[in-house]
């Protein structure tokens, strides 16, 4: 090593340095020109994984020529390379999950950056899908690190996967309500909305009959981009049809019992 290290050797030293240099800043605009090449052809996700994994084996050779340059035993070196990898092998078994895991969803493709999907009680924007771990933009602004496996091993919904979504609206309702007229109102209120689709069509259904009410379900579909604010007009909306029609929403009651 010392030999290596020695001012006759110095020169050889910085002309390899100086080969590395040129070939990594080569590698950097080549893997660069791929991916704009490339991008027609191939989505974000596996654009970034081409660009990564392509620099980083590219950029492995180069140090490995660059050291061969410079005279250093490759043999020797990769020896102890793997007696290293070996011995940290034992703690890298969770990036190695998470890398693994990227690749699969990756692949998979079950959700892009900018969807919004739920993954356990977590729900957020997909702002960026790495190799080991996946951020996500909760809807209260935070930044959400959610390791790949964790992923893999979970039930994720797609929220914003498809372009248009139904809505369920949960209707109690007293055993006079005449099921008939309550039908029509409804139906009149999505027709008239201008945000709830002819297709497929809104539907009303009566799920079950409890103690003191009936258990009514009114479904209709609307444009993903306009699910909340539709949704959430069209309680406001019902409840003052229903008013106007005298038609009764069964609400829970108290009994105040006197114990005197």
């Amino acid at each position: 090593m010392n030999k290596l290290m020695s001012p006759e050797n110095f020169k050889i030293w910085l002309e390899a340095a100086f080969l590395a240099l040129i070939g990594f800043t080569a590698v950097r605009i080549a893997v660069r020109a791929s991916c704009m090449a490339l991008a027609k052809g191939l989505d974000e996700n596996k654009l970034l994984i081409f660009s990564k994994l392509t620099t980083y084996v590219l950029n492995t050779l180069i140090l490995l020529l660059a050291l061969d340059f410079a005279g250093v035993e490759l043999k020797l070196l990769l020896g102890a390379a793997g007696v290293f990898t070996v011995a940290i092998g034992f703690a890298s078994q969770t990036s190695a999950s998470n890398l693994i895991s990227g690749l699969f969803l990756i692949a998979e493709k079950p959700f892009k950056k900018g969807d919004v999907i739920t993954v356990g009680e977590r729900t957020g924007v997909v702002l960026a899908i790495n190799l080991f771990s996946t951020r996500l933009r909760t809807l209260d602004n935070l930044l959400v690190r959610v390791p790949n496996e964790t992923l893999m091993k979970s039930e994720i919904t797609n929220v914003t996967h498809f372009p248009i979504r139904r809505a369920d609206l949960q209707i109690p309702l007293s055993f006079d309500a005449d099921l008939a007229r309550v039908e029509k109102v409804l139906l009149e209120l999505a027709e008239s909305s201008g945000q709830c689709l002819d297709e497929p069509k809104p539907i009303f259904i009566v799920q079950g009959i409890r103690e003191s009410r009936l258990d009514a379900q009114f479904s209709f579909w609307i444009h993903r981009d306009n699910f909340l604010k539709t949704k959430n007009a069209f309680y406001g909306r019902m409840i003052t049809a229903f008013k106007e029609s005298n038609i009764e929403i069964s609400l829970p009651k108290m009994v105040h019992i006197n114990r005197d």
